[in-house]
């Protein structure tokens, strides 16, 4: 359960997205000395299953703080670094089938589809958009497609940060390529006691911090830690969304046919 939301933040969600979000294992040099990229590394060291299917809502909250729930279903085949990610919403009703379709391959440009029902239509979704958010929360396109880490680099800031009680590995990222990322860059901060992203600020091309994520009620299942719940606030807008997973199954034998910009308006089945 959850372990989507663990593994966001280098997308999720990306993760899809995500997310996010990132269960890492500690790993140090023989120096003593932490090296980031294989904390980095250690988040998709972790996952072992070939595809996932899992059942999730974003509670969006305005700076009012009257929420809107909007639930979804997230689909995954292939190996972390290598898949493909569906995202498809299930409730309210306004927004019930639209789903996103996000390619991620190692040494080529990630790629996202966009289906609206209304319409029947499936479009790609540019560029420029990746700093739009996704479905009215506080994810970003950007965010919850599974990001290739070599398109990034990382270093490690600081090692005694204390965040929610625990001692923390502070990281920067940098895109390597700037026009591929909203991004200047970001800081994560990783727990050196239980290895999950407890927190993770991102800014823009100016250097101005637009987005916090916050991963808290860490929890165990099957062997890896992870996060109940991930909240994404947007800084200036005073709005924040919640990431909950409720199910996850894994290792489900995906229809791989149904992962095709053709095939968006058809709902994923399980091959039994």
């Amino acid at each position: 359960m959850n372990r989507m939301a663990w593994r966001w933040l280098i997308g999720i969600v990306n993760a899809l997205l995500i997310i996010s979000v990132l269960c890492l294992p500690m790993i140090a040099q023989a120096s003593g000395e932490v090296d980031a990229r294989k904390i980095i590394d250690g988040v998709y060291e972790q996952e072992s299953s070939y595809n996932t299917a899992m059942r999730a809502a974003f509670d969006i909250f305005d700076k009012d703080s009257h929420k809107t729930t909007k639930k979804f279903m997230l689909y995954r085949i292939g190996s972390p670094g290598d898949s493909k990610t569906l995202v498809r919403f299930t409730d309210p009703v306004e927004i019930r089938g639209v789903a996103l379709l996000s390619y991620n391959h190692k040494g080529d440009t990630d790629r996202q589809w966009l289906y609206i029902p209304a319409t029947q239509r499936t479009r790609s979704v540019a560029p420029r958009e990746l700093s739009e958010k996704f479905a009215g929360t506080d994810f970003t396109y950007e965010d919850v497609e599974e990001r290739v880490l070599d398109d990034f680099t990382y270093t490690l800031l600081t090692d005694s940060e204390i965040i929610d009680g625990h001692k923390t590995y502070k990281i920067e990222s940098k895109p390597i390529d700037a026009s591929r990322s909203q991004y200047k860059y970001v800081y994560y901060w990783i727990a050196q006691d239980v290895p999950v992203i407890l927190h993770a600020e991102m800014y823009d091309r100016d250097g101005k911090l637009i987005r916090e994520l916050h991963a808290s009620g860490l929890k165990k299942a099957s062997g890896t830690w992870g996060a109940r719940h991930v909240e994404m606030q947007s800084v200036e807008a005073k709005t924040r969304t919640v990431l909950t997973i409720d199910e996850a199954k894994f290792n489900q034998n995906l229809d791989e046919k149904l992962f095709t910009p053709e095939n968006l308006g058809k709902s994923p089945a399980v091959k039994r």
